[in-house]
């Protein structure tokens, strides 16, 4: 596993065992993968809508998604106990960049987001 995914996902983890709200863990989750993941250069959080469609809820840089410059991108999906509610999506510049551990800390990311907004 690598060890920034890891940091970044014990910090995050923190916030939601500490039962923060949506929103700051939302915040702390994208900081905390840009800041401490090198290969990690944008990070969102969409939630689904009334209308069903994701919205973009939070990022690590809102004017620049990278939709047209990463090389790797990575959707998680956000699940309370019932449905998707919202989509993680990971995204870098450098090709070939996230291994299985990468996929599988940030899938338990994702099921941390999906219980803090349950519970919120």
């Amino acid at each position: 596993m690598s060890i920034s995914t890891d940091v970044a996902s014990l910090h995050i983890m923190a916030d939601v065992f500490k039962k923060k709200d949506s929103k700051a863990v939302f915040e702390k989750t994208v900081k905390s993968l840009v800041d401490e993941v090198s290969y990690i250069d944008w990070v969102g959080i969409y939630l689904i809508n009334a209308d069903g469609n994701p919205q973009l809820t939070v990022s690590s840089d809102q004017e620049n998604d990278l939709s047209w410059e990463c090389n790797g991108e990575l959707k998680f999906p956000i699940t309370n106990s019932t449905q998707q509610i919202g989509v993680l999506v990971v995204r870098s510049r450098q090709a070939i960049c996230f291994d299985v551990t990468d996929v599988s800390t940030l899938e338990t990311i994702a099921e941390a987001i999906g219980q803090i907004c349950y519970a919120n």
